[in-house]
């Protein structure tokens, strides 16, 4: 168990050493919710998670605390979301934090790809990153996810209508392009799906 003086960063760090070392899960979860407790302030318990976001593990109880002590806030949310997404927790739990997100702060980007994420129907999907795209046009990962989607529906389904978005997309991409291999990736892409015929 980690001693409450030592400092969140520092403990949790030391969690996910020992995690490494050993895979104990149990013995990793008892020293997250002892420096969760042991710390007063929420932010500096979500600052000091940050570097192990990618280890849903580690983010994941760390951010259902901070979510428990903090239900509307649209970041901790997000980052729940997004650990319960790299998890495997399901599209379920994830579109409900997102919609929580989403309510709490609609400007949250990320949370507005979680809910297009989540969505498991693929024409759906489809649906949900062309409203993200309308809401946020600048953002370009947002539209490489609509043009990748379309271009799958369009694949699996002959939509040609999906065919169209996509290259539309993708179009809008290459002229926003500043790296030589994006542009290649993308010109490679407009080129292959011109030559589709469904």
């Amino acid at each position: 168990m980690i001693a409450p003086s030592i400092e969140p960063a520092a403990a949790i760090a030391s969690a996910v050493k020992d995690y490494q070392e050993t895979s104990d899960v149990a013995s990793l979860l008892r020293q997250l919710e002892s420096v969760c407790v042991s710390c007063s302030d929420v932010d500096v318990l979500m600052k000091a998670v940050e570097p192990f976001e990618d280890i849903p593990e580690v983010a994941g109880p760390v951010y259902e605390y901070v979510v428990a002590s903090r239900p509307d806030d649209a970041r901790a949310l997000v980052r729940l979301a997004n650990a319960y997404w790299l998890s495997g927790r399901g599209p379920d739990a994830v579109k409900a934090l997102a919609d929580r997100a989403i309510a709490a702060d609609p400007t949250n980007r990320g949370a507005w790809h979680l809910w297009a994420l989540s969505e498991g129907t693929l024409r759906d999907r489809v649906d949900r990153w062309r409203h993200v795209v309308e809401r946020f046009p600048t953002d370009e990962l947002a539209q490489a996810n609509l043009a990748d989607n379309a271009a799958s529906l369009a694949s699996t389904e002959g939509d040609r209508g999906a065919l169209q978005i996509a290259i539309r997309t993708y179009r809008g991409l290459l002229r926003t392009a500043s790296r030589s291999d994006q542009r290649v990736a993308l010109e490679r892409a407009v080129a292959t799906l011109e030559q589709w015929r469904l």
